[in-house]
């Protein structure tokens, strides 16, 4: 699976339908596993249908994932471009609990006021990843710059800073 990054504008017409919703053909959601270190695109997070997602009950509450759940993080990934070609312009990370229970459908932690918050931070360009483990951290980093150095090479400083005790 690849970036979102281009694509057309929902408010472009006539000015009527459409105007004032929020567009999200820039953002990639990436699951982050450290306990397994992978780190992959799952575009059904949008929808709260990831895999990580799927057959779990969410409450808002991290008692509810049960002792020792795993952890994950989906980081709302924004792209942009400026002419000079794509780059990261936006990144905030929201963390999610799932139970490590055998059952048909498990209990899980998620905060969807965090999730709705941190997703319009990342499209306003802001980054918020401080509160990630360092583990986590260091598999995001390696992952944006792996995946086109070009990218993190037009991506501004601020996010780099975000990674600077991981390195």
């Amino acid at each position: 699976m690849t970036f979102n990054i281009l694509s057309g504008d929902s408010t472009d017409g006539d000015g009527g339908f459409g105007i004032g919703t929020i567009s999200l053909d820039n953002v990639t959601p990436i699951i982050i596993d450290p306990e397994e270190q992978a780190v992959f695109i799952d575009m059904d997070a949008l929808h709260a249908k990831s895999k990580i997602e799927k057959k779990v009950r969410f409450k808002p509450d991290k008692e509810h994932a049960g002792p020792n759940p795993k952890c994950y993080w989906i980081v709302w990934l924004t792209l942009r471009n400026d002419g000079e070609g794509p780059y990261y312009s936006g990144a905030t990370a929201c963390e999610v609990l799932v139970s490590r229970e055998e059952r048909r459908i498990k209990l899980g932690y998620k905060s969807l006021p965090e999730h709705v918050n941190f997703l319009d931070k990342s499209l306003k360009s802001q980054f918020i990843l401080s509160h990630m483990d360092q583990q986590s951290l260091e598999l995001l980093r390696e992952y944006l710059q792996e995946y086109d150095e070009r990218y993190w090479k037009r991506s501004k400083d601020e996010l780099k800073s975000q990674f600077k005790e991981s390195l």
